[in-house]
């Protein structure tokens, strides 16, 4: 398993170990968990669960018909 070291000013180091704490899990393992969910390369279950949500986008032709007609444009 690889270590690395991370440097943090005080304020971020006070809010890693909130979080950790409101988790319930180590400082280490809580970073671990941020980086695998920034560098994940397959979409959150969430999302695909979206897929079928509403239905399709209607048509351009079907969309300017409830628009009305133009105004008349000037000449110049």
């Amino acid at each position: 398993m690889g270590q690395i070291t991370i440097y943090l000013d005080a304020e971020t180091e006070k809010h890693l170990r909130e979080a950790a704490k409101r988790n319930g899990i180590s400082q280490s393992k809580w970073v671990a968990e941020l980086i695998r969910k920034q560098t994940a390369t397959v979409w959150p279950e969430a999302v695909a669960e979206l897929a079928g949500a509403w239905g399709d986008f209607p048509e351009p032709e079907t969309l300017r018909r409830a628009t009305g007609n133009d105004v008349p444009r000037e000449t110049f």
